[in-house]
């Protein structure tokens, strides 16, 4: 049977820098989610079966909250709407694949960072490396659930400052999506939108205004930005 093996390696080394942010935000996750009450095993299977890191931080909240169905469904729809406008990009990569179901499931933030910054060979099968790309990413988000679950069931552990993680993820991508586009104009226009948001806003409407902000002003400046690439 054809594993793909270079695919495989290709997607590996690609993978790195999201392995390191997921493996230390997934370790994370189970250690709070394990301090709040909840038995480790449920963490593994929200990062198994939801695989939404924000949202699965928000969800130790839901847990302590005791929120509603409704209040839970409407979060989760807001906090991770954001993936629809993702998707949209992506329709072309994932059409002849037949791991598509996969991938949509599979697709985070860093994820597609990662789809749409690295140049990516003519000589791979593509379909190969988009699976294996997300099942890593995948994989490490798990394995460091597990870890930090299984860590919190047996020690105690102060977690402040631990997410931050994500944040720095985030900038290690952004500067990688620049060393590729060497272009400013998407980066101030994510920041003009993201002040705006956080000026006009309640903080739990910011991060829905910002990507609609977002999304009007690249249209506006479409030509601009055609151009520069």
């Amino acid at each position: 049977m054809d594993l793909h093996g270079r695919e495989f390696k290709i997607a590996f080394k690609t993978s790195i820098p999201v392995m390191m942010g997921y493996s230390v935000l997934g370790f994370a996750f189970g250690l709070l989610l394990v301090s709040s009450g909840q038995p480790w095993h449920i963490a593994v299977l929200m990062s198994l079966v939801i695989y939404a890191g924000a949202l699965q931080f928000l969800a130790v909240g839901f847990f302590s909250s005791k929120l509603g169905m409704l209040d839970i469904f409407i979060a989760s729809v807001m906090v991770n709407i954001r993936q629809s406008f993702y998707g949209l990009s992506l329709l072309k990569k994932f059409k002849k694949t037949k791991f598509k179901p996969y991938l949509i499931f599979a697709l985070t933030d860093e994820t597609y960072a990662l789809l749409t910054t690295i140049k990516e060979s003519d000589n791979i099968k593509k379909k190969w490396y988009y699976f294996y790309l997300s099942l890593l990413n995948q994989s490490y988000w798990v394995s460091g659930t597990l870890l930090g679950a299984l860590f919190g069931n047996s020690v105690k552990f102060n977690t402040k400052g631990l997410d931050f993680s994500l944040t720095a993820l985030f900038v290690v991508l952004a500067i990688e999506q620049y060393k590729k586009e060497r272009n400013f104009t998407p980066f101030i226009i994510g920041a003009l939108a993201s002040l705006a948001g956080f000026l006009l806003v309640s903080k739990d409407n910011m991060l829905v205004t910002s990507i609609a902000l977002s999304l009007v002003l690249m249209f506006l400046f479409r030509k601009r930005l055609e151009n520069a690439r």
